[in-house]
């Protein structure tokens, strides 16, 4: 049983943050179908702070998904502590700070994995925001900058020092970015350093692939993160269904969940990303994906998932 400080959950899986699809429609679709509990996208410090719009928008949360984390990112001590301040009177049931996002954008910024180079700058910003905050804080890291510069388990070490109540490892360094294989021993090494949970995560894409995962290296839960695109059967230890309408069935109640907590019709591109990835590697899913995408509205793309039903 996965427990994170006085929180208890029913799964050790857990729906991971994915910069542009774990909104709040997604984060509802997977814990209705076992996710133990979702993470929000990154959220920036400085968005936050300056109450900017699509930041507090990221923000938008229903006692229905409960418990649910948020993730803050930023590289300055004060404003992430003046930030997770902010985080906290939306009321999510933890905050999770990331330090293992690879992306340029981020990197370059100081923030995201390139923290992971900076453990005394990190552990002033975990410090800081502990102070600050009543909720459980936790940290997603990565292995380290590179094959070179493996330094999870100490950075681990730190993050259990300054009173993070667990930590999530994503078997990669930095420097691989989203490509090649997860190391899971540099998980079980996390492990062995500490006593509070660690969260294994990387190339999960299906149920036993965590159970395997948790086997081999003692961790505590774990979090999926692409394996779950067009698939949240993978929290409920059900396969993902071979028949089109089983499968629209599920794809209609996200598109009702976008509709209903999203302005719909304005990301309707967005809308259709999502709604491909139900389709991948279904026989003719080529021009299924083709006609989601040339449907010119949401009216339409709706009369299309009622015809494929």
């Amino acid at each position: 049983m996965l427990r994170i400080a006085q929180l208890q959950f029913s799964s050790p899986f857990v729906l991971a943050p994915l910069a542009g699809y774990t909104d709040l429609p997604f984060r509802l679709l997977c814990r209705r179908y076992g996710a133990a509990y979702c993470v929000s996208e990154m959220i920036s410090c400085h968005g936050l702070v300056y109450l900017h719009s699509n930041t507090v928008r990221m923000l938008n949360s229903i006692p229905e998904e409960k418990p649910v984390s948020f993730q803050l990112f930023g590289a300055e001590p004060d404003i992430m502590a003046e930030a997770a301040v902010i985080l906290e009177s939306y009321q999510p049931d933890m905050i999770d700070i990331n330090m293992g996002c690879p992306v340029k954008k981020v990197t370059k910024r100081g923030a995201g994995a390139a923290l992971m180079t900076r453990p005394d700058l990190a552990e002033e910003i975990i410090s800081k925001i502990i102070k600050k905050v009543s909720l459980p804080v936790t940290v997603k890291i990565r292995s380290g900058k590179d094959q070179q510069n493996i330094n999870s388990v100490e950075f681990a070490k730190m993050i259990e020092g300054c009173g993070a109540a667990a930590v999530t490892v994503h078997a990669r360094t930095w420097a691989q970015g989203f490509s090649g294989t997860i190391t899971p021993d540099i998980i079980r090494r996390v492990k062995e350093a500490v006593t509070i949970p660690v969260i294994g995560n990387g190339d999960i894409l299906s149920l036993q692939d965590g159970r395997t995962l948790m086997s081999d290296t003692g961790c505590d839960g774990v979090m999926i993160g692409r394996g779950a695109l067009g698939n949240p059967w993978l929290f409920s230890d059900t396969e993902r269904p071979k028949s089109l309408a089983a499968i629209t069935e599920v794809a209609k109640q996200h598109l009702q969940l976008m509709e209903q907590f999203l302005p719909a019709e304005k990301v309707l591109g967005y809308v259709k990303n999502q709604m491909c990835r139900y389709y991948k590697a279904l026989p003719g899913c080529s021009s299924l994906r083709r006609q989601i995408f040339d449907a010119p509205t949401l009216s339409a793309l709706k009369g299309l998932l009622t015809e494929m039903e």
